[in-house]
């Protein structure tokens, strides 16, 4: 196995330089700010005591961020899945208590198992059912849901957590008399500090900047006694080891649910790293960084942490900071350690509508507007795709929104491969004094009356037979005079034995018409896939051609030249060459 594979940071260490460094300790020392209030929220959601999600975000970050596949995702707590461990675990024990931490880091353990087994078993190619309009909708609704989750703590609003982002609307508005005014200076105050500088100021730390500037409005409109919501004290800043004590008994009990989190916990990873890598133009290594996840819950659970994936909120702010390369997670994760060990006491002092001031910005930015309208304005299945992926995330929730979009693009797949498109083509002259085959249908250029040249855009196997089968009908049944056939099959890698079976049936059919037919096939691997399935056998090496031409030269010769006379079309070049010149037309006297 090679060094590479065994420490793949090994790839991108050798990029690292002090241009990087400063701008990913930048990075880093933004997104550890973000995340004191972030860590603390969803540990209280998966039923823990808040240091255990500040010890996630420091350990799953690190271990994920190198051994991982993506440039500037970071991992650690989420809120899928801090509900997810919740609503298994609460069943088996009561939340905070000893026995609940102690059955959620076992369930760490086991979920991390299986994401390096999956990893292993290079099962990350299955991330290719999720389409890039899938990734798209789904950054989308996650940067919708991030910032309507905002709203009440930039309101100063005391509602219900959870739900889908019309539930958390209806609980905002019910809420919405008691918005607290000096709450709303701070965000505000935030989010336009933040949105100027990064106008103005890109290269400046802007996200810490507005982050002091929100605190400063706070402390001047009374802090925590004008009712700011602060983020409140941390027992302990430094993660120890406490490898988890889970039964047999509890480890089968626990097997269902682990398995459900860790395949949400890759599917949120591998949708945010592939997100970010298409919009950075960086490349994505699902299967690594299935291993990178895995790693970093394995060995994350026996350091009082619990289950973690990728975070579109800190991987966004981390993109926006300007990082350059993982080592923004680690500087994150060192930055998050000294800030609880030296300001540990202050830390109680961040108002929250500051942070969810600065939330809403990196809300905003993670929406690809142009990528939304380019896919809305080019394509009719991919846009369907793309709607039903976000609203399902929208309406429903985050995490079933990957689900349906992955079963919209499988089923958009098996509908157009299905429906290969059969195209007829003839000669047309080029500006370029050339002879091109075009489409008949678009150019209008006349066709030869005796030879039809279709084109098969498409696989051929026993889903799409049918339709080609209907569509070939059409075509000569439209055409009863062109009876000799030249199939080209362009867009044909690879065909099965149903496809093979019905190519031999036509060549009967239009045989026992009195015509001919003609294969062009251009790839080898085809070429053996039509020998083995006795498709050559049928048709004869002599009707198997490398090239249209070849194919159109060898059909000529078998036509009825009689009809060819009488033809002034003279569309293929080599017609002048065995016909003579077109004849001349006598026009009768009166």
């Amino acid at each position: 196995m090679s060094p590479h594979r065994l420490f793949p940071a090994l790839r991108w260490l050798r990029e690292v330089n002090p241009a990087t460094l400063r701008a990913d300790a930048l990075a880093g020392f933004s997104n550890a700010a973000i995340v004191v209030p972030q860590g603390v929220a969803f540990a209280t959601i998966a039923g823990l005591p808040p240091e255990y999600g500040l010890y996630t975000a420091m350990v799953t970050a690190v271990i994920a961020a190198m051994w991982g596949s993506s440039m500037v995702m970071i991992s650690g707590p989420t809120t899928a899945i801090s509900a997810l461990l919740f609503a298994s675990l609460r069943e088996f024990a009561a939340p905070s208590t000893p026995e609940f931490i102690q059955l959620a880091l076992t369930m760490t353990v086991m979920v991390g198992l299986m994401q390096i087994v999956a990893g292993v078993a290079r099962l990350g190619g299955l991330v290719s059912l999720v389409s890039h309009s899938v990734l798209t909708a789904f950054t989308a609704a996650a940067a919708v849901l991030i910032g309507v989750s905002q709203i009440a703590g930039a309101l100063g609003l005391h509602v219900e957590r959870g739900g889908n982002v019309l539930e958390r609307l209806l609980r905002v508005g019910a809420a919405i008399d008691e918005t607290s005014l000096a709450a709303l200076a701070v965000a505000a105050s935030t989010l336009g500090s933040a949105i100027l500088l990064q106008k103005f100021a890109p290269r400046i730390p802007s996200f810490l900047i507005a982050l002091i500037v929100g605190a400063l409005v706070a402390i001047g409109l009374g802090g925590s006694e004008a009712g700011l919501a602060m983020v409140g004290d941390i027992q302990s800043a430094v993660p120890m080891f406490a490898p988890p004590m889970g039964s047999f008994d509890q480890i089968t009990d626990l097997a269902p649910a682990a398995l459900a989190i860790a395949l949400v916990g890759l599917l949120e990873a591998i949708s945010i790293g592939r997100a970010f890598a298409v919009r950075r133009h960086e490349k994505f290594d699902a299967n690594q960084e299935m291993i990178g996840q895995g790693l970093s819950n394995a060995v994350g659970g026996f350091f009082q942490c619990y289950a973690g994936s990728g975070s579109f909120t800190r991987s966004g702010v981390n993109a926006e900071a300007g990082a350059t390369t993982p080592l923004s997670a680690v500087f994150a994760s060192g930055f998050l350690l000294l800030i609880l060990l030296l300001f540990a006491p202050l830390i109680r002092y961040v108002p929250i509508p500051a942070m969810a001031g600065l939330i809403l910005f990196v809300a905003w930015r993670l929406i690809d507007f142009a990528e939304i309208h380019h896919v809305l304005t080019t394509s009719r299945p991919e846009s369907v795709i793309l709607f039903l992926t976000l609203a399902a995330g929208l309406l429903i929730e985050l995490d079933f929104a990957i689900y349906i979009g992955v079963i919209a693009s499988f089923a958009v797949f098996v509908y157009e491969s299905s429906h290969p498109t059969i195209i007829v083509n003839a000669p047309v002259n080029t500006p370029a004094g050339r002879r091109k085959f075009r489409r008949v249908d678009l150019h209008h250029n006349p066709e030869c009356p005796q030879i039809v040249t279709i084109r098969l855009d498409g696989p051929l196997y026993f889903g799409s037979i049918d339709h080609v089968d209907a569509e070939i009908e059409k075509v000569r049944a439209a055409r009863p005079g062109q009876k000799h056939v030249v199939l080209y099959l362009k867009g044909l890698g690879k065909i099965d034995l149903a496809g093979a079976d019905f190519l031999i049936r036509q060549i009967r059919e239009v045989r026992s018409a009195g015509g001919t037919f003609h294969i062009v096939a251009i790839f080898r691997p085809l070429v053996e896939s039509l020998r083995r399935f006795h498709v050559i056998e049928e048709i004869g090496d002599d009707h198997l051609h490398i090239s249209k031409g070849d194919a159109v030269a060898a059909a000529l010769k078998e036509i009825d030249q009689r009809i060819c006379a009488g033809c002034d079309k003279r569309v293929y070049t080599e017609c002048d060459g065995f016909l003579g010149p077109v004849p001349t037309k006598i026009t009768p006297s009166a």
